[in-house]
């Protein structure tokens, strides 16, 4: 038949590419056991040791409704901040990303990709957490639960932006001290298993995992609604991220 055989060069539909290349992030990060243990393993730690004991002081008598949500709020950080800033800083210098700079991968189809697979990973761990949550005595209310989503990708796609901006300005082995160095700051001052002096809208816009947290108590401990501040301060935070990783990320 005429033309069944005609060859039809030019990119695929970026819709084709996208999916592609969130899949091969998901598989990527499902090889590398360390990034598994640092997104899981550390939270999963907290979770148990500030549920289960009393090595830490927390506002009120319902010890796994603060640290629970806390909890689910740091390994929104870990993963799509300090994971995704180590692991794209590495695959600057391994050369990964001057090939796909070649592909026809763009700069922000590829911020998008990192982003969305951030997303299917981050689900899967709050879920897992959620129901090791529930096992130790946390009793969540699902009415807010649509808030406590929206927040929650609001604060995934800031770190993920912040972490492809740093891995963008800084050489790997800086990355990875920078990146652990703010991981390490955020849990000591986010108030994620012990209560952190109170320090109002300024700092939810200081501190998004302080944000985060905080939205995640009053929604799913709470029932109540999410603050205006900390939509904002977390709305602010991805797009001043994204925007600037978009102009900053170098594919080498």
């Amino acid at each position: 038949m005429t033309g069944t055989f005609t060859p039809a060069p030019g990119r695929a539909p970026m819709r084709a590419v996208l999916s592609r290349q969130v899949r091969t992030e998901l598989l990527l990060t499902a090889r590398r056991g360390e990034a598994v243990v640092l997104a899981m393993g550390v939270p999963l730690l907290v979770l148990l040791g500030a549920t289960l004991t009393r090595a830490t002081n927390v506002p009120g008598a319902d010890r796994p409704g603060y640290v629970v949500p806390g909890v689910l709020a740091l390994t929104v950080l870990s993963t799509a901040f300090t994971g995704q800033a180590i692991t794209t800083g590495y695959e600057r210098s391994y050369g990964v990303l001057k090939r796909l700079g070649a592909s026809p991968l763009t700069r922000p189809g590829l911020l998008a990709a990192k982003t969305v697979a951030v997303w299917c990973l981050v689900a899967v761990q709050l879920l897992v957490l959620a129901v090791v949550g529930v096992a130790v005595g946390w009793r969540p209310q699902l009415g807010q639960l649509l808030p406590a989503v929206g927040v929650t990708a609001l604060a995934t796609a800031a770190y993920c932006g912040l972490a492809l901006l740093l891995a963008s300005l800084l050489r790997p082995e800086t990355v990875t001290a920078a990146a652990t160095l703010i991981y390490v700051l955020m849990l000591a001052a986010g108030g994620v298993m012990f209560a952190a002096p109170d320090l109002g809208p300024a700092g939810y816009f200081l501190l998004p995992l302080a944000a985060h947290a905080a939205a995640l108590r009053a929604t799913l401990t709470g029932g109540a609604p999410v603050d205006g501040w900390i939509w904002a301060s977390l709305a602010l935070w991805a797009v001043l991220a994204l925007v600037g990783a978009a102009r900053r990320f170098r594919w080498e």
